[in-house]
């Protein structure tokens, strides 16, 4: 009870709000996000109808370099931020080593709360969590496509797939969802990063927080559910293949 006590009371009441706040927008997002997509249709589950698609053009195609060359480039990706991640972590780490520094360069910031070294401390690793989860989305969706580069290599020359339509079908529903499976993780770490600058106006308030956090969430909604680049692959998916 005394533990239970102590950490409550390291936090003023609106910050615990705000940060409840926050995962409860991230973690209900994800939620909802899963959900909405079966029915009306997101970003990255239309997209994955053509990653469908591209999969079974792959059984249909003699030479496939093509394919470990778009692989590659889809890899760079996540590679590219796995590394920035990389030195934004270390950056903050050191940042939590001169926690004294750190926080007087922050309090002249304009509109920045006043708060204290182990407050601020607390701001920086909540952060540094936001990152290493960024960090593990990224790497993770790195190692799935060289997962589908695999199953492309190891699969037989198009001549086989042509006598077996259905082996045909079988590679292409698992490559296409080991693909789109690499597609959501990076989306679930570029998530992350975005939501990364909310938890930065932490610094400035618990209400900056909490409104930053809705504000980013609504930015993650339009992108994902009513973007114009949604329209034109829902209509591009609708045409006859």
């Amino acid at each position: 009870m005394d533990w239970t006590l102590r950490v409550i009371t390291l936090l003023p009441l609106a910050d615990w709000l705000a940060l409840g706040w926050f995962f409860t927008c991230w973690i209900g997002y994800v939620s909802f996000a899963r959900r909405r997509a079966s029915v009306e249709g997101s970003l990255i589950a239309t997209s994955n109808q053509f990653r469908n698609r591209w999969m079974t053009q792959t059984t249909l195609r003699e030479n496939r370099m093509i394919d470990g060359v778009v692989l590659q480039n889809l890899s760079t990706s996540p590679s590219f931020f796995a590394s920035t991640t990389i030195f934004i972590i270390g950056g903050l780490i050191a940042a939590l080593g001169a926690t004294e520094k750190t926080s007087e360069l922050v309090r002249e910031l304009p509109f920045a709360a006043r708060t204290s070294a182990l407050i601020f401390d607390l701001k920086l690793l909540l952060l540094v969590g936001i990152f290493v989860n960024a960090f593990f989305r990224f790497t993770w969706s790195m190692r799935q496509y060289s997962f589908a580069a695999l199953l492309i290599a190891a699969a037989p020359d198009h001549h086989t797939y042509q006598q077996q339509p259905a082996l045909s079908e079988s590679f292409s529903r698992h490559a296409g969802r080991i693909v789109a499976l690499a597609a959501e993780t990076f989306n679930d770490g570029l998530r992350a990063v975005y939501l990364s600058f909310a938890a930065m106006l932490w610094f400035m308030s618990p209400l900056a927080f909490a409104l930053g956090s809705a504000g980013v969430i609504y930015i993650l909604y339009q992108r994902e559910f009513r973007s114009d680049i949604l329209a034109i692959l829902k209509d591009a998916a609708r045409e006859p293949t």
